[in-house]
């Protein structure tokens, strides 16, 4: 039954009335409350309504999620907290609109004489928290997620110092956070997550016991000390290029004990560079390039050289690269004829067994790359080349995988990708069909029934 149409029987009904007064479970959207799009400003009366015949006592679960256009007032928004917030609930999600970041301050009164002693989950989202020292409130809170809340790197460390349960941290667009220190006694941490908080300049973590971290944004000082036993890392910088840089030269020292890594990188301005430390644990590999300012995955950028990153990881089994572009600038290795293919001797790749790269294009670097994979990985036991980017590789068979099965067209975003697509399904058969081990099974995704058809002027095939 709706929320507000159990708040209406509680009205007509003295049995639902004492069991709604201890109904436990108090989620406040415009859905739970039937409002439609026209009733938005009627959100205050209807939660007026129901919190008045509820009774203090027995809520578990308690959400406040509106927009603008409910026009809630922050005196009735502190009100509803106070009423519904006793001792004994346990979660806590309050989504508020933007311009309630500065606007609003989440009271720490109201987990003040135990009644937040039994949450284990707290989740803001817009708004201001600023708790003072020697906060001590939060004993049982396992989960805490900020997104878009103003609060200081010393307020962020008064709210966590005490939090001896907690085992996730999220903190979303926080712009007032310059530096993060992660206390050594949180040692149930075992996830933390900082994204796009672009004052940020040091995040530094001594909890032992952190497993997985991932981070998004703006260059930052990564310290780990007693949480160097990392061992799944995501980095991704939104503007500064050379994310895949900066984890070869970097990572290997300041998170050695790594096993899975996942870079997402705008641009590539640099190759990536032959390095001395190795990656000694990691098995498996994800790297994402994106397009930079130009549209374009920098074509300057060489792919053969991020053989020299399989190099650094010794025991690598999975390797993962996507390419998302809406135009291959490239050399093409259906350029210039005298050009032969490149190769790296040194390189081994002993232990991999699976590559995948998604957005396989006719770029020479990336078939040298994949040639390079070919001769030197062993092990490999399975190569997927996916011509186009986003289809996903569990519809590789799929000849409307590119769309909607009810459109009547793609989504590549351009005519040249789909041009491009064609190109890659040559490049492989001419260069890396034939190069492919009995042993390995190679799955090729090219364009779908749905894609424009496009006729590709390539260079006849010759017997090699």
């Amino acid at each position: 039954m709706p929320l507000c149409d159990s708040a209406h029987s509680a009205c007509v009904s003295r049995t639902f009335l004492r069991s709604w007064r201890c109904h436990p479970k108090l989620i406040f959207t415009e859905e739970t409350l039937g409002l439609k799009r026209t009733e938005a400003r009627d959100f205050t009366s209807r939660v007026n309504q129901i919190l008045k015949n509820h009774s203090d006592t027995g809520v578990k679960i308690l959400e406040f999620v509106f927009d603008d256009r409910n026009n809630v007032n922050t005196c009735h928004l502190n009100s509803w907290l106070q009423k519904a917030v006793t001792p004994g609930i346990e979660k806590i999600t309050l989504f508020l609109p933007w311009r309630y970041r500065e606007e609003y301050n989440f009271p720490c009164s109201i987990l003040l004489d135990g009644r937040g002693n039994s949450i284990w989950y707290l989740d803001l989202t817009n708004c201001a928290f600023h708790p003072m020292v020697g906060f001590d409130c939060l004993r049982s809170l396992t989960k805490l997620r900020l997104y878009g809340v103003c609060i200081t790197g010393d307020e962020l460390g008064h709210l966590i110092s005490n939090c001896f349960a907690l085992e996730e941290l999220q903190v979303w667009c926080c712009m007032e956070l310059i530096c993060s220190t992660i206390p050594f006694w949180l040692q149930r941490l075992s996830c933390l997550t900082v994204s796009e908080c672009d004052m940020l300049r040091v995040i530094e973590s001594t909890a032992p016991n952190l497993t997985t971290l991932d981070f998004f944004g703006e260059p930052v000082q990564l310290v780990l000390r007693e949480s160097s036993k990392v061992k799944h890392l995501k980095v991704g910088y939104s503007y500064t290029p050379n994310a895949v840089s900066y984890a070869i030269t970097k990572l290997p020292s300041i998170a050695p004990h790594l096993k899975t890594l996942a870079i997402y990188s705008s641009s590539e301005t640099v190759n990536t560079p032959m390095v001395a430390d190795k990656f000694l644990a990691i098995k498996h590999l994800n790297i994402h390039l994106g397009e930079d300012y130009d549209d374009a995955v920098t074509p300057t950028y060489d792919y053969l050289s991020l053989a020299s990153f399989l190099d650094a990881c010794p025991v690598l089994e999975s390797f993962n690269l996507s390419v998302d572009q809406s135009d291959m600038q490239h050399d093409s290795v259906f350029g210039d004829p005298s050009l032969g293919l490149r190769q790296i001797l040194q390189h081994k790749h002993e232990r991999l067994k699976k590559v995948q790269i998604i957005g396989f294009c006719s770029a020479k670097s990336m078939v040298e790359l994949t040639c390079d994979i070919l001769k030197n990985a062993t092990s490999l036991e399975s190569l997927t080349l996916d011509c186009i980017y986003g289809a996903g590789t569990g519809a590789i068979s799929d000849s409307v995988r590119c769309g909607p099965s009810r459109s009547g067209k793609c989504w590549i975003r351009s005519q040249a990708m789909i041009l491009e697509a064609h190109k890659a399904v040559g490049a492989i058969k001419r260069y890396i069909l034939e190069r492919v081990p009995p042993a390995v099974k190679l799955n090729v995704g090219g364009p779908c029934s749905r894609c424009q058809a496009m006729d590709v002027m390539l260079p006849q095939l010759s017997s090699v």
